[in-house]
Formats: structure tokens, C-alpha cells, sequence
């Protein structure tokens, strides 16, 4: 008996050892890696930034917010949630907090994590923390506080519950951080270079792209902190933000290839909405709003045959500015008999999966400076020849987006300047009013930063749509929601956030919208 289990025992250890003599290497996977590459992760993380700012409903709310800026609308009051603020679909606005943090934020956290402390490795730093200053300009914008300084550290250091700081401490620190990073920039340095898909590497461009992001956020506190804001907007403008066609910040897609390597909004207009090209088959409902489309032909504006087309016969498009129509946002859900000859989006330029998508252009920065100069902030020029100037370059931002089929003629561009120069003689009000319908109409698709300026600024001067069952009571909403899991996730921090902020309400006011 005791040679039996003596035998048995042997028997035991020898395949105990033949299990766990290559155990590591068998266990272990040949084609991944054991340390992020910081490279791939910063490329992942350009993607995401742009597509949770402009993809779905899921992943973002600029979609939504294509109908709240009184672009878009639908006849179906789900999918048009944005244009009729229906109380029962109020969760749509949960999507862009949902997806920033599993995807940019811990993304940027991990690139920052693997460079920082490499002094050779100072514009990879650099141009991260720039991206995150943008990612997290656009969350905080939304809703208000947000997770932020403790933001992507439960991968980093298993803290799930992050605290939600406030607004304005929020501010302060993404100036600071676009400050010394704008600064630390160095020409004689190491960059992303190809994995860069912004600026492939360019420093002189990420530090015009970090001071353009600072002027943008120094006039987002005109409404709360006029000396703090006039401060940074002048340390932005001192240091040069983005006033050529050719330092704009875009992102260039492909048409082909995997979804990740085309324009999101173009891609999730184009399958949620405009995939049958004729003009009715259209599950959804989408269609131009009559807002929008009313205001361009009654400024004669060359861009509405650019991005607007209507349907004459399956797969014919008429561009025909005399034909375009925008469908009114009160429909009571039923499709109507009409649907067909209402404008939608051009499938060659707005829908091109290939376009480029802009992150910040000369346009948007000429815009910002005509108002310093209004405020006098600016002497550099004057308010009447920046506005121009921003004139001519956001028309010539759809031969950027779209290339050929977004051309408008130097005739046409000189046409409409003409005919549309700033109102010198008019009050500071009169030219705001002026200045930010202008901006409005040439951020389109950008809803989100459209939102933004509306609620800052006021303008345009947008009716909200009084549709039966909304949760605003009419009023266009004011902030994005938190999402219900947050309440069970980290209950603690969203009641501080709350009791800090104000109800988690869509007509609440964030800090700097007062």
C-alpha cells in the first residue's frame, strides 16, 4: 500500500511540474505588448476626442445638439429629442460623460503617465496635456462639474469614486495647464510626428492650437469673471492663436477602412438618417430645420447649396437654392406627406466620410478677436476688418472639410462679405448679435461649440420649440444630465456636485453661464 500511494504521490508531483514547467510562456500572449505605447494610445485618443464630441447618440451628444442649435429636427420625437427636448428621452443627453472617460481621459492618462517623466519626451507631454484640456473643455461645458482632478486614476490607482470638482476651479486649472504646456513646447525635441494626426508633429502649430483653446475659454467667462477673462485672452492673443488656413486643427479621415478612420458625424448622419439617398426612406426622420435653412437664403448665403440638397428622385439631388425648405421642429411625430421635398444634408460634403473634421479654424478665432476688439481687449485691428476676415475664412472652411465639392468661388466669398460687413454704427449688443449669428452659421456641424456660444453669448437669438410633452417647458435646455449610474457608482460625490452646482436639471446654469 505505501508503494502504491508512494507511486501516486510521484505520479502527482511529476504532473504538477510538466503543468507549470513552461506555464509563463504558454500563458502569455506573443502579440501583445507589456507596456503601453504611448504613441498608439495618443492616436486612440485624438480618434476618440473627436468622436465622442461628434458621434452618436451613445457616444456623444453634438448629434443631439445638431437639433437643439436648430440645424436638424425630426418628425419622430426620439430621434429629435434635440429640437423637441421631449421629457421621455432626456437620457440621450448621458452620452457624452458615459463615453469621454473609459476612452480619451484614461487614454490621455496613460500617455501622460508613460512620457512625463522623460525630459526628451517634453512635446509628447505637451500635446497631450493640450488634448486633454480639450476633451475635458468640451465635458465640463456640457455638465457643468465634472470628475477632474481625480478623473482616469481608477486603471492608475483603483480610485473608482472620483471626486467632482467645480467649475471653476475646473477653468483655472486647464488655463494653467495650456499655459505651460504651450510654453514647455520645444522645436528640438521628439514629437508623435505621423501618430500625430493633427499637426504630424508640428510644435509652432500645437502652441497656435493652445493659445487659440485659451482664448476660447478666457471669453467663455465674460458672464462671471470679466477681468479673469480679459487677462487670459490677452495672454492668449500675445501669444499667437490660429489666424491661417494652414495651422487650422483638423482631423482627416478616410473613406474607406475601419469605421474609426471616418468622419463620425458624417458616418452616424449618414446611417441613422440619409443611407437610401432618395429623400423619404428615412427611419429616423431627419431633415434641415426650417431655421436654419430660412437663414441662410435670407442672407443669400453661398454655403447652402454647399451643404444642403433636396431629392428630386431616388439618388438625384437638386441643390437649387430656390428648392431648399427646412421641416418645422413642432410635427406631432407623424411623417408628413411632404417629407420628400425637405433639405437635407449634402452627401458630398456633410456626409462625405472622407471629410475633414475641424477642431478649431481662423474662422473661430477671428470671431473671438473681433469681440475683444469690441470690448477693447484688441488694437491690433479693428472689430469691422476682423469680422471680415472671419467672414472670408469660414466660407472658405468647406474647400478644407470637403475639398473641391465645398469650394465657393472668390467671387462668391467677396459677394457675401460685401453684402454683410459689420454694423459699425450699431450698439456693442447689435454687433455681439451680429458677430455670434455669424459664428453659428460657420461652425455648423460643430453643434457642440454652437452650444457653447449660444449660452454664453445668446445668440442667435433661437426660439425654443414649446413641443407637447417637453421637459423645459419650452425653453432651450441649459445643460447636459448626469448619468442615473452615477448615482449608485459614486452617490457621494455627484449629491456634493449637486449641492454645490444646483439641481441635476436640464434648465440648470453652469458656473460661467450665469
Amino acid at each position: 500500500m505505501k508503494l502504491h500511494i508512494s507511486a501516486l504521490l510521484g505520479l502527482c508531483i511529476l504532473a504538477q511540474t510538466s503543468c507549470t514547467k513552461n506555464f509563463v510562456a504558454e500563458n502569455t500572449n506573443p502579440d501583445a505588448v507589456s507596456a503601453p505605447i504611448p504613441a498608439y494610445v495618443f492616436t486612440k485618443a485624438l480618434y476618440d476626442g473627436m468622436g465622442n464630441a461628434s458621434g452618436t447618440y451613445g457616444g456623444s451628444t453634438m448629434y443631439l445638439l445638431q437639433g437643439t442649435m436648430q440645424y436638424t429636427t425630426s418628425y419622430n420625437d426620439v430621434a429629435g429629442f434635440g429640437s423637441k427636448y421631449v421629457a421621455a428621452q432626456v437620457q440621450q443627453t448621458f452620452g457624452a460623460f458615459n463615453a469621454a472617460y473609459p476612452d480619451e481621459i484614461n487614454e490621455l492618462g496613460i500617455v501622460i503617465k508613460a512620457v512625463k517623466s522623460d525630459p526628451a519626451k517634453v512635446n509628447m507631454l505637451a500635446s497631450a496635456r493640450i488634448w486633454r484640456v480639450f476633451c475635458f473643455s468640451r465635458l465640463t461645458d456640457l455638465y457643468g462639474d465634472i470628475p477632474y482632478s481625480q478623473a482616469g486614476l481608477g486603471y492608475d490607482s483603483s480610485l473608482f469614486t472620483p471626486a467632482y470638482d467645480a467649475q471653476q476651479a475646473i477653468y483655472a486649472n486647464m488655463l494653467s495647464e495650456l499655459d505651460a504646456a504651450a510654453q514647455s513646447l520645444d522645436a528640438s525635441k521628439p514629437t508623435f510626428g505621423s501618430a500625430d494626426l493633427i499637426y504630424n508633429g508640428n510644435t509652432a502649430q500645437w502652441k497656435k492650437f493652445a493659445y487659440s483653446l485659451m482664448l476660447r475659454l478666457a471669453m467663455r467667462m465674460t458672464k462671471v469673471d470679466i477681468a479673469l477673462a480679459q487677462s487670459w485672452a490677452t495672454k492668449a492673443i500675445t501669444g499667437g492663436v490660429i489666424t491661417q488656413d494652414a495651422d487650422i486643427a483638423k482631423m482627416p479621415y478616410l473613406a474607406a477602412g475601419q469605421v474609426i478612420n471616418q468622419n463620425p458625424m458624417a458616418y452616424n448622419l449618414w446611417n441613422s438618417d440619409y443611407i437610401a439617398q432618395d429623400g423619404n426612406s428615412n427611419a429616423e426622420g431627419g431633415k434641415y430645420q426650417d431655421v436654419w435653412i430660412n437663414y441662410l437664403q435670407s442672407t443669400n448665403d453661398p454655403r447652402l447649396p454647399i451643404i444642403s440638397v433636396v431629392y428630386t428622385s431616388p439618388g438625384v439631388t437638386d441643390t437649387s437654392v430656390a428648392i431648399q425648405k427646412g421641416m418645422p421642429a413642432n410635427i406631432q411625430y407623424t411623417k408628413p406627406a411632404n417629407f420628400v421635398t425637405f433639405s437635407e444634408p449634402n452627401p458630398k460634403t456633410v456626409l462625405k466620410l472622407s471629410s475633414n473634421q475641424l477642431v478649431f479654424s481662423a474662422a473661430e478665432s477671428y470671431f473671438l478677436l473681433t469681440e475683444a476688439a469690441l470690448r477693447g481687449w484688441y488694437s491690433g485691428s479693428t472689430a469691422a476688418a476682423l469680422y471680415t476676415l472671419g467672414v472670408q475664412a469660414a466660407l472658405r472652411n468647406w474647400s478644407i472639410i470637403a475639398g473641391a465639392d465645398g469650394t465657393i468661388s472668390p467671387g462668391a466669398i467677396n459677394a457675401y462679405v460685401s453684402a454683410n460687413p459689420l454694423n459699425t454704427a450699431g450698439t456693442f449688443d447689435a454687433q455681439m448679435q451680429q458677430v455670434y449669428t455669424q459664428f453659428w452659421v460657420s461652425i455648423f456641424p460643430d453643434a457642440t461649440e454652437a452650444y457653447s456660444s449660444y449660452r454664453r453669448t445668446g445668440y442667435p437669438a433661437l426660439v425654443g420649440n414649446n413641443y407637447t410633452g417637453n421637459a423645459t417647458g419650452g425653453k432651450i435646455f441649459r445643460r447636459c444630465l448626469y448619468p442615473v449610474t452615477e448615482q449608485s457608482l459614486n452617490g457621494a460625490n455627484l449629491k456634493a456636485a449637486i449641492a454645490r452646482q444646483g439641481a441635476d436639471d436640464l434648465m440648470t446654469h453652469i458656473w460661467w453661464d450665469k
